[in-house]
């Protein structure tokens, strides 16, 4: 019983030998994201309110350049967050 199993075993694995199966060539598309280069134009720096300031000057004076300045500073943070969001 051993020697019948034994040779049909045999038999099995020298047909299995005698195939040449080479897997068939197929194309796969594969998407990958690709960094791409940002185009805005460049946000200027605005020349700043309280650049000028000296140390004369009036109080009043350097209150209104600060919150002038201030302004200027959120209108600036603007431009740069809508730059920013144009690039993604």
């Amino acid at each position: 019983m051993k020697r019948v199993m034994l040779v049909g075993m045999l038999v099995a694995l020298a047909g299995c030998a005698g195939q040449d199966v080479e897997p068939e060539p197929r194309i796969v598309r594969v998407e990958v994201p690709a960094a791409v280069p940002c185009r805005t134009d460049e946000v200027a720096v605005p020349p700043w309110a309280a650049e000028g300031l000296r140390k004369s000057d009036s109080l009043e004076l350097k209150v209104r350049a600060l919150l002038a300045e201030r302004r200027q500073a959120k209108g600036y943070i603007r431009e740069l967050l809508a730059a920013n969001e144009a690039c993604r």
